[in-house]
Order: C-alpha cells, then structure tokens, then sequence
C-alpha cells in the first residue's frame, strides 16, 4: 500500500490532468486523498492475515473517495478481503481474488471490459493471471500498462468520459492509469521478493 499510495501521490497532477481532459476532473485529488487516509489507517497496524488489511483499505477508499472511483476501488478491495479471509495469500488464491474483485468492479460500475475505464486493466491483469502459474512481477507490469495504454485508443461508451463520444479516444482513461499504479507497485513488491 505505501508503494501504491506514492506512486499515486506522485502522479496526482498527472491524474488530474487526464480526469479534466475526459472526465469530471477530479480523479487525482480524490484517490490521492484516499489512498493517504488509507495510509494513516494501515500504517502501524498488526494485522494477522492480509485479508483485515483488504477490508480496512475497502473501508477506508469507501468512506474517503468521492466520484465513482471510492465505491469503485472500495468494492475490489472488499472483495479480495473476503477471498482471503482467513486464509494465507498463495498465488492461486490471489488470481482468485483478482477475478473476484473484477467482477465485483464490474457489477458496482455496471460495466464491461472495453468501454474506457478501469476495468480493462483489472481484466487484463486477471486474464493474465490465470494464465500464468507463478507471481512474475515484470508480466504483471507489463499487462497492466498494455492494458492502460489500450484504453487512449477506446472509445469511451462508459461514465462521464462516453458524453465525448469521439473525442474520448486520444486519451487515457485516469481509472486505467490509477489502476496501473497499484499493479506496477505490486509488480516491485514482487520483483523485491524474488
């Protein structure tokens, strides 16, 4: 989480900045906003089993982020929670809870892998996962961020982003970029490990 909750701090502007482009213009502000509350909540805690922290993280991003990207980032958060409840986090069980937060994702937001928003990154990450047998930091990254820059070449049919219609395309989709973020630093946290 602190990688994540840098990375995003870092690219605050650079959130905002695609938001406005596209969107309502607030992305940056309010994922930054939630992921540094998510780090005042998590930070000095003894947690047991990775699922409590999923679930403060949930609790936290639900509570703290405005726009559609607090419930949004909230409910794959909650979902990976109750996927790993009480259980120790191997790599099938974290495919798993990948799938599961995307679907979640995807009923939250009623929305589909292809129509600009986070969800392409999140699908792509847990097809790839599933084809993949063992944690690889540098196949994570590299989905991630294909799936991400995919999303400049979409037409946006989703949020406000689908109001442009053609002019949609051209453009990131902040979600995607965000979403990127936390995979990238999950990839280092892996690539640390090996």
């Amino acid at each position: 989480m602190d990688k994540t909750n840098t990375k995003i701090q870092e690219n605050k502007e650079y959130l905002t900045t695609l938001d406005q482009a596209i969107g309502d213009g607030d992305h940056g502000i309010n994922i930054s906003r939630g992921f540094q509350e998510v780090m005042n909540k998590v930070s000095g805690q003894a947690y047991e089993h990775v699922a409590d922290v999923m679930k403060d993280v949930a609790m936290t991003l639900m509570s703290k982020v405005g726009g559609a990207a607090g419930p949004l980032y909230g409910t794959a958060f909650l979902k990976l929670s109750m996927t790993f409840k009480g259980q120790d986090v191997d790599y099938a069980l974290f495919s798993q809870g990948i799938e599961d937060a995307l679907n979640g994702v995807k009923q939250r937001g009623k929305s589909d892998t292809g129509e600009k928003t986070l969800v392409d990154v999140w699908s792509a990450v847990s097809e790839r996962l599933k084809q993949e047998e063992k944690f690889d930091g540098s196949v994570l990254e590299e989905t991630a961020r294909t799936a991400m820059e995919n999303t400049k070449d979409t037409l946006a049919t989703k949020g406000r982003a689908a109001y442009l219609k053609e002019r949609s395309i051209g453009h990131l989709d902040p979600g995607s970029v965000s979403s990127f973020y936390l995979f990238e630093a999950f990839a280092e946290v892996i690539n640390e490990g090996e």
